[in-house]
């Protein structure tokens, strides 16, 4: 690999290959509020939270953004910045109320709308299947433990993109599977709040098994291009030379991306992961022919970065719930600026997990689908000038080019996120929009770093 040169991560001016894709991207749970209206039913994220001690303050998704009821609002600012991809996600729980029966024609037209209004805006539709709100029903049968919701997945992609193939034609699959396992299954911080390390490796093979059979239901649809967006990082060893902490880092890295990377793209679990499943004694959710599934093959892998990781070994370190079987690991805290989520800044993270991923899966084409910051936000006489975002996205999207330049298939980048939104278990605790919701009066703001990225978008470069 080729190091990054300073100044593609400074001032000197980069244009971006024509036909580069600029979006921003949402989930379903984070703004539409709209909870109980026109059939939708709970999902994972309702009951979550409302246990008390989960979410920030009690938070709920209740209302969020409203998009519900102001997704035409919502996209006339889209069209305002001159975004040409709008990646959003499906409530499972609007489409199909019981989670594996009918589908609820009131619920899936919100969608027919939505897309109808994006590309009367110019604005192409990026469907996300499955962004974490699991209807509850389900998850009251297993969730991600049962097979069953494997399939029952594969049935809501194909209602989807028998509704909507004809307009939406890029689909993914799942975002972020790792927080759906690790988060849901063994830290228990995200819905459903399990901390079973034995279910999170049997949530993590049906959440895979799910993709593959999500990818032959689209296929079958007529879905032109199918995709699965992963949140990767580069893992790096405190020390490179010692050969524990380069053990310790291989271990994370296939944690975070080999034991997902693989399956999909290779056709097989890395052994020292296939050794966790039976550790854990998960193995038994792998039967004979899931391998070929899961690694049915796609368009576009999508890329959600937000900071590298930094570990070493250490004797007597016990493993973190979100990484289980990784004794004696320890992550290091890097010296970067941070986040308002205290999450270090360093964009070198991005171009290495990127040529990376050319490197090691060169036949697959990539598109950053998430990247973003949040930060406390301060208004003032109505303006937000949030310059910290600014330096953020564009000292990622220089990344983003270093790894053009050397030769990264590299599609687009979409902008986490769009608004402010409900942050998981930080509720409206953290914003990450580059334009601001005012929870109260519902009112849409445009953040300063909205207007430079719709600069960005319009010259197709940085100056």
């Amino acid at each position: 690999m080729t190091a990054v040169a300073p100044d593609q991560l400074t001032g000197t001016a980069l244009r971006f290959p024509q036909g580069f894709r600029w979006g921003a991207a949402t989930a379903s749970y984070q703004i539409e509020g709209a909870a109980s209206d026109d059939g939708r039913t709970p999902s994972i994220w309702d009951t979550f939270s409302r246990t008390p001690g989960k979410v920030f303050e009690g938070h709920t998704g209740d209302v969020a953004c409203d998009h519900y009821h102001r997704y035409r609002d919502d996209v006339a600012i889209m069209a305002e910045l001159g975004l040409g991809t709008y990646r959003f996600s499906v409530a499972w729980p609007r489409i199909k109320p019981d989670g594996s029966g009918p589908v609820n024609g009131r619920g899936l037209d919100f969608y027919d709308r939505l897309v109808d209004e994006l590309l009367a805006k110019g604005i192409s539709p990026m469907a996300t299947l499955y962004h974490w709100d699991l209807p509850q029903v389900l998850e009251d049968r297993g969730g991600w433990t049962n097979r069953d919701t494997a399939y029952y997945f594969a049935d809501l992609a194909a209602a989807m993109v028998a509704k909507l193939g004809d307009r939406v034609a890029t689909w993914t699959t799942l975002n972020e599977p790792w927080c759906s396992a690790f988060l849901g299954y063994a830290s228990g911080i995200h819905a459903p709040g399990r901390q079973d390390a034995k279910a999170s490796f049997e949530a993590l093979h049906h959440l895979l098994l799910a993709h593959g059979l999500g990818v032959r239901a689209l296929r079958a649809g007529g879905a032109r291009e199918v995709s699965l967006t992963l949140n990767m990082t580069s893992v790096r060893p405190l020390n490179p030379a010692d050969p524990h902490d380069q053990a310790a880092a291989r271990h994370i890295d296939g944690l975070q991306n080999r034991i997902f990377l693989d399956p999909v793209l290779r056709g097989y679990y890395p052994d020292d992961m296939r050794a966790l499943f039976d550790r854990f004694g998960a193995a038994h959710v792998i039967k004979p022919g899931d391998d070929a599934v899961i690694a049915s093959p796609i368009d576009l892998l999508g890329v959600n970065y937000y900071q590298p990781a930094l570990v070493r070994a250490k004797i007597g370190a016990t493993a973190g719930l979100t990484n289980p079987g990784s004794e004696g690991i320890e992550e290091v805290r890097q010296p970067h600026p941070v986040t308002d989520m205290d999450w270090p800044v360093d964009p070198s993270g991005l171009y290495e997990l990127l040529m990376r991923l050319a490197t090691d899966y060169p036949d697959t084409p990539l598109m950053i689908t998430e990247n973003g910051a949040a930060y406390a936000d301060v208004v003032e006489d109505g303006r937000v000038h949030d310059t910290d975002r600014i330096g953020f996205l564009e000292g990622h999207l220089r990344a983003v080019h270093a790894a053009l330049s050397e030769g990264a298939d590299l599609r687009g980048y979409l902008a986490w996120s769009l608004m402010d939104n409900y942050e998981w278990g930080y509720g409206y605790g953290k914003r990450f929009g580059i334009v601001r919701v005012d929870y109260d009066t519902q009112r849409r703001t445009v953040k300063d770093s909205a207007r430079w990225y719709a600069e960005v978008i319009g010259r197709n470069g940085l100056e």
